[in-house]
């Protein structure tokens, strides 16, 4: 297994990770295990959030007794800094530790800097300075935002949207961190759900000697696969490049990425799976798909107001209303019948 540094940080973890987000939907009891095991098969950083409900508290209990021996990442989403103060407070008392090895700026609409008003920034160096937080990174899913992170020298590490789905502007950030010596962590290696094949996944992020892909798990099923690639990674060949051509094809464009910033919806439309259903039921076993609750979930679509609050927050730029019909007159012929999934 390849290892990688996450920049200036010194943080040095092998290149398979574990993302926290999808935790939140099962038990304590099983979230528990699940960690434990991912650390027991070699995974050492381990990244989550403030604002993903129990994740870190999930992630607290598992590592009684064992803080020293992994490297925890959270988040906030803090606008000002006494937000921010409460959710470092809040973070380290669920994680049951003192210190966070990252703590990152959540996806904010611009880049924090010192000086800017907001606070957020000193309040960084403050917490640094307190040995609450031992490195400084920041998240994003906008292109502008990231780029100014980078050039701004403010940070240690950028986590941002990257798979074999990358476009040419993303191939370039991991570049300019590269360049930098700033830590990339790859979030939706899997495309939220849509790209299926873990291997293809795998060996395109093993391109990158930069980039560390935290995978978002929560069956036992996915992490055993992730972590039979700790003794045996998949390596690029040409088999795996010609499917991941032939995903590209099919899947570059103008589709969801299962984000979630659109959310959420005034008449409660579930945007970040209907709004890419028809990739989701020609990838994953239709049956899941057209459940009576499925089929209600998109139905709702016919409720929306087209206010256009969900395109106003697509960090990709979706025209989502119209992406959203399209979706959904897609469903209804393969409901009726007219189109027949193979």
């Amino acid at each position: 297994m390849r290892m990688v540094t996450l920049g200036t940080t010194g943080i040095t973890t092998p290149k398979n990770a574990f993302g926290a987000l999808p935790i939140q939907r099962i038990s304590q009891a099983d979230a528990v295990c699940l960690i434990r095991r991912a650390y027991a098969g070699g995974m050492t950083f381990f990244d989550t959030a403030r604002f993903y409900t129990d994740s870190e508290s999930k992630l607290g209990e598992a590592f009684e007794g064992i803080r020293d021996k992994v490297y925890i990442a959270s988040k906030t989403a803090a606008t000002r800094s006494e937000t921010f103060w409460s959710d470092l407070q809040t973070t380290l008392t669920n994680l049951r530790t003192d210190y966070l090895d990252l703590y990152q700026f959540h996806n904010p609409a611009f880049c924090p800097k010192p000086g800017d008003g907001t606070g957020l920034y000193e309040a960084m160096l403050e917490a640094k300075s307190q040995g609450k937080i031992r490195h400084i990174g920041i998240t994003n899913h906008r292109l502008p935002v990231a780029n100014e992170a980078i050039d701004s020298g403010l940070y240690e590490t950028l986590q941002f949207p990257f798979c074999y789905l990358a476009s040419e502007e993303d191939l370039t950030l991991v570049r300019k961190c590269r360049e930098k010596n700033m830590g990339f962590i790859a979030m939706k290696g899997l495309s939220g759900g849509l790209l299926t094949n873990s291997a293809a996944c795998f060996a395109f992020q093993d391109q990158f000697d930069n980039v560390l892909p935290i995978w978002g798990v929560q069956r036992e099923s996915e992490l055993e696969e992730f972590l039979s690639y700790m003794d045996n990674p998949p390596v690029m060949t040409d088999e795996l490049a010609a499917f991941i051509e032939k995903d590209r094809a099919q899947l570059q464009g103008d589709f969801c990425r299962s984000c979630g910033y659109c959310m959420p919806c005034p008449v409660g439309i579930e945007i970040l799976n209907c709004a890419r259903m028809s990739q989701l039921i020609r990838r994953g076993p239709s049956a899941a798909q057209l459940t009576p609750e499925v089929q209600a979930k998109m139905m709702k679509i016919e409720e929306c107001l087209h206010c256009g609050q969900c395109a106003s927050r697509c960090p990709y730029h979706l025209d989502t209303p119209t992406l959203l019909q399209k979706n959904l007159e897609d469903y209804k012929k393969i409901l009726s019948g007219e189109i027949k999934l193979t």
